[in-house]
């Protein structure tokens, strides 16, 4: 049975990692971080959860409780958050060329857009055969890790922002080992929260969309993703739910694999740097954004997909004050 980790922040301040298996949390005895446990793991030659079982367990803790006090971190972070990256890559499921294609919609009538063909490119060439690179996906960077917001914490949408929407998804996790091979840690669900209307007004603004906060969900799921993941997105405002949508993912519902991702991720020598943690968003083809749906200060975002057994949540945190000129000084 897979093995899921979380990180935990005692009532002492002390940190623990936690692992879960057959229905029991306990901390993995004298490990205090998830990256910690992977350097162990890269070191040793074995797997996360063969090195988790080696260093012991300990006493039982209950999850929701954790998650519901606050003690519950991101499942991944480092110790210097410039040595985070967050990343991903768009148009990777099924049906999420729809949604896109009608806000990029420019254009001649009966022709495809830029990111019809990019998906379509995807669908035919986004899975190769074993050991072959396939077609790129479109990528973008997300930031470092001063955009992780943890579980239960407010994701923030800056003044200069014209939306702050969520995109359900599965991200990757990843440490890059002494020789500069990157080793993935596993899986986490994922809010990678964009701004869909900055993209909308011009595709060209993409990039800038992006350079928004990210939350993961409090578990990393270790092994292999399943092939077929259904979960639900959801906003509730004033504790009542205001939206919310199905969404699929997993390779069955991808255009693209998940080896095939990651080959154009890491094929670039500067993300193969060892000792950073990366982030990678794997895509979605869900947003409310698509279905009209405006958000507002205060609303919740939660995100919920079997196997991972705890929901994402985050409030939207809209700052009031104005966009503020910065000023570049002349040395």
């Amino acid at each position: 049975m897979a093995m899921i980790l979380m990180q935990r922040r005692g009532p002492d301040g002390g940190r623990q990692v936690l692992a879960a298996i057959d229905g029991e949390t306990r901390p993995v005895l004298g490990v205090r971080t998830t990256m910690e446990l992977a350097q162990q793991a890269i070191a040793s030659g074995q797997g996360m959860k063969e090195t988790a079982e080696k260093a012991g367990l300990g006493d039982r803790l209950d999850p929701q409780v954790e998650l519901a006090e606050g003690r519950l971190l991101s499942p991944i972070d480092h110790p210097d958050p410039a040595h985070l990256v967050l990343a991903g890559t768009g148009l990777t499921h099924l049906g999420s060329a729809e949604g896109r294609d009608r806000m990029h919609k420019a254009a001649a009538s009966g022709d495809a857009t830029d990111s019809m063909r990019m998906f379509l490119e995807g669908l035919e060439g986004g899975k190769p055969s074993r050991g072959a690179i396939g077609q790129q996906p479109e990528w973008f960077w997300k930031g470092d890790g001063q955009h992780l917001a943890a579980p239960e914490a407010p994701l923030s949408r800056p003044s200069y922002a014209r939306d702050g929407g969520e995109e359900p998804e599965i991200a990757g996790i990843y440490l890059i080992g002494p020789d500069g091979s990157p080793h993935r840690l596993g899986f986490a669900l994922a809010n990678e929260y964009s701004d869909h209307v900055t993209e909308k007004h011009n595709y060209l603004w993409l990039a800038h969309s992006k350079l928004r906060q990210a939350s993961l969900g409090p578990e990393l799921l270790l092994g292999d993703l399943p092939e077929d993941i259904r979960g639900t997105a959801r906003i509730r405002r004033d504790g009542e739910v205001a939206w919310e949508k199905p969404f699929l993912t997993g390779e069955a519902n991808m255009a693209h694999s998940i080896a095939n991702l990651e080959h154009h991720h890491f094929k670039y020598a500067l993300f193969r740097r060892p000792g950073d943690i990366h982030v990678h968003f794997f895509g979605t083809s869900t947003a409310s954004f698509a279905d009209g749906f405006v958000t507002q200060d205060g609303d919740t975002f939660e995100i919920e997909a079997p196997p991972f057994t705890l929901p994402l949540r985050n409030r939207l945190s809209v700052d009031g004050e104005p966009e503020q000129l910065v000023a570049v000084e002349r040395l």
